[in-house]
């Protein structure tokens, strides 16, 4: 298509090949339920001059029809136009050179004038244009089905304007919706004359009728076919004796919507009033369009029908136009729910299938479930792929972190506490467990709730009630309890720090989230996903990544899994320069056997010895913490805190370093006995 911007003369625009997408559907569906309904011509053309005006602030459009001797053009509707400026310029002889509507007739292309002054064009028509204030015309041929032109649709500013390609795009599927107006009131206006002769002369009308591009059949008063005109002959390939035999519905429509439409069909036809519907016909291709069937009584000077006129027309692009918006619609949910997933879900492993296997499983039911799992794994990703397939998916997903809860505030967060009930106590609050009344709570490092928290929650998995902090009144709630932990529950209850009997109550349905590790085939489709998003987000374009690259991810353990890649991809992408994905070796220390030798060899030297010399402060660094908190990671006193790092980041360190908590605990324990 030729830049505007860039030629001083007539410019001439091909059609764009499919229908813009700039017009609200509404606005578009009220204009062809207006045509549905029998509104005038007049007030169609006026709705959709007035529906492409609203688009933007100053513009004017006309609509032009071609006079039937094809030469001159006569204004149909130009609502906002100055009248002294239509009545110069209607009835406008056409030409290659005559303006923007003549052009655009006689050239049948698109013309855009974006100077009328300056334009040879316009050169006879400047003395009626200086007054109106007119500067630009945009004008695109309305050209029927069988590409004849109809008339044509003009937008005018009053400035000097260069049409984009959204106004190209907008003033083409206007010209559309206009041709759809008049070809559909040419062919209403032709039946209209065929039945007003009807009683002169029934071969008069039947060659009308085989003239209007429509499908039309006759009925009697009871649906028998009459008579089928020759369109409907040359779609379907049948014979007239064939088209008029009793099973001709069944013969041409689909076998769903003769189902659908028989008892509809039949109850219309007793009533005797206009009706329609809307089927599938088979055409001699073998393939089935959509038609849009209008069934118009004929009456006696008595009232009694002695005829049905039916006129079928096809709507199948207006109906694959209806299903691309569905499907564009599906595709934005899709999006919008990708965009929000996190990186977990991504993959099909064996051991990935078998976790959402049991997810489909336990979702519809009100089971308790215990997921298990590595940090970094997605254990919150599994909790809320359970609520969101239950039927409590309509109701609040309540998460609880029970490890970043101070222990002596845990109770209250969980279940409330009453005015007055400790220091600092105003008002009544409700816990997350009234929240989530309903719905789905979901326990996260259930392992860390101190043994009197856990006497509570026990009764509430058991009685389905609970009480205040300060209160003795009992509250009953529905709550689905979803819990989670990356500690060995079973060896906390042998150690006798974990209830034995909160443990059977939670482990109903136990999963267990595979780490990064069991899901090695995942992480290509890991990589490509995390790149492409955080490349979106730093609004790079990266758009291949090294097998190398791939074999070095693959290579590594991931102690922190799904997170630990997050971090690593983030990084990398920030780090890159061109299209193609990398990663610096150094970054994954800890790799596979088949790694090991060669690349150690390769790092050896000062760079290696400076990173065990920081290694070894690191560690030292975990291990004071540690002594000092007794073993605790998380929470306000736990090593983490006093080390300013997230505890996930801490856990993670601490199995890479190969650090045992428990020995934390046991001096712990030896200084109390001491």
């Amino acid at each position: 298509m030729a830049n505007v911007n860039t030629l001083p003369n007539l410019q001439a625009h091909s059609r764009s090949p499919s229908p813009a997408q700039t017009l609200p559907s509404e606005a578009v569906l009220d204009a062809l339920k207006m045509m549905l309904i029998g509104a005038s011509l007049n007030e169609v053309l006026t709705s959709i001059t007035r529906l492409i005006e609203a688009h933007s602030e100053g513009m004017l459009c006309s609509i032009f029809l071609l006079d039937e001797d094809g030469l001159h053009l006569r204004y149909g509707v130009a609502p906002n136009l100055p009248q002294a400026y239509q009545a110069a310029t209607d009835g406008t002889c056409i030409g290659p050179n005559v303006g923007s509507c003549g052009a655009a007739a006689y050239l049948r292309q698109p013309v855009f004038v974006s100077d009328i002054l300056s334009h040879p064009n316009w050169t006879n028509f400047k003395s009626v244009v200086l007054p109106s204030g007119l500067r630009a015309a945009w004008s695109t041929p309305i050209m029927s089905h069988d590409g004849k032109v109809l008339g044509t649709f003009c937008m005018y500013y009053r400035e000097v304007r260069h049409p984009e390609t959204h106004d190209i795009q907008l003033i083409d599927y206007a010209s559309r919706i206009a041709g759809i107006a008049i070809e559909r009131d040419r062919s209403r206006s032709a039946l209209t004359l065929a039945f007003e002769n009807v009683q002169k002369s029934e071969a008069q009308l039947r060659q009308i009728v085989d003239a209007i591009r429509q499908g039309i059949v006759i009925l009697d008063p009871e649906g028998t076919i009459l008579y089928a005109n020759q369109w409907l002959l040359d779609y379907t390939g049948l014979r007239l004796e064939e088209a008029i035999a009793p099973n001709l519905r069944t013969r041409i429509f689909h076998p769903e919507d003769v189902a659908r439409v028989q008892d509809e069909r039949r109850d219309a036809l007793s009533r005797g009033l206009p009706f329609e519907n809307e089927q599938r016909a088979l055409g001699k291709d073998g393939k089935y369009r959509w038609f849009l069937i209008l069934y118009n009584p004929l009456r006696d000077e008595h009232g009694s029908v002695i005829r049905w006129y039916v006129t079928g027309t096809d709507i199948e692009d207006r109906k694959q136009a209806e299903q691309r918006v569905r499907n564009e619609n599906l595709a934005l949910r899709e999006e919008i729910d990708r965009s929000s997933m996190y990186e977990a879900i991504v993959g099909s492993s064996g051991a990935l299938r078998r976790v959402i296997l049991q997810i489909d499983k336990v979702a519809p039911t009100d089971s308790t479930v215990l997921i298990s799992g590595e940090t970094g794994t997605g254990k919150e990703l599994i909790a809320s792929a359970i609520h969101k397939r239950s039927k409590r998916s309509a109701k609040a997903f309540i998460r609880v972190n029970c490890a970043a809860i101070p222990p002596s505030l845990i109770a209250s967060e969980l279940f409330g506490h009453e005015k007055g009930a400790f220091t600092g106590a105003l008002q009544r609050r409700a816990g997350r467990f009234e929240s989530a009344d309903g719905g789905t709570i979901f326990l996260d490092e259930i392992g860390e709730l101190s043994p009197e928290v856990q006497i509570a929650l026990l009764r509430v998995l058991q009685e389905r009630e609970f009480e205040r902090v300060g209160s003795s009144q009992p509250i009953s709630v529905d709550v689905r309890v979803l819990a989670a932990t990356n500690r060995h529950l079973e060896a906390a209850v042998s150690a006798g720090t974990f209830r034995e009997d909160l443990f059977y109550r939670l482990n109903v349905f136990p999963i267990r989230a595979p780490s990064l590790r069991e899901r090695k085939d995942d992480i290509p489709l890991l990589v490509e996903y995390l790149v492409e998003r955080y490349a979106k987000r730093a609004g790079k374009r990266i758009s291949h990544i090294k097998k190398k690259t791939l074999d070095l991810f693959q290579a590594y353990d991931w102690p922190g899994n799904i997170r630990e890649l997050q971090n690593v991809v983030e990084r990398a992408v920030i780090l890159c320069d061109g299209e193609t994905f990398s990663v610096d070796e150094v970054w994954l220390q800890r790799k596979s056997t088949e790694l090991s030798g060669p690349l150690q060899v390769s790092r050896a030297g000062i760079l290696a010895a400076d990173k065990i010399e920081f290694a070894d402060r690191e560690r030292k660094a975990i291990e004071t913490a540690l002594a000092e908190c007794q073993g605790r990671v998380s929470g306000p006193n736990g090593a983490a805190a006093k080390l300013g790092i997230p505890h996930q980041t801490l856990e993670s360190k601490i199995a890479n370093f190969g650090i045992d908590k428990r020995r934390f605990k046991v001096l712990r324990s030896k200084r109390r006995s001491a």
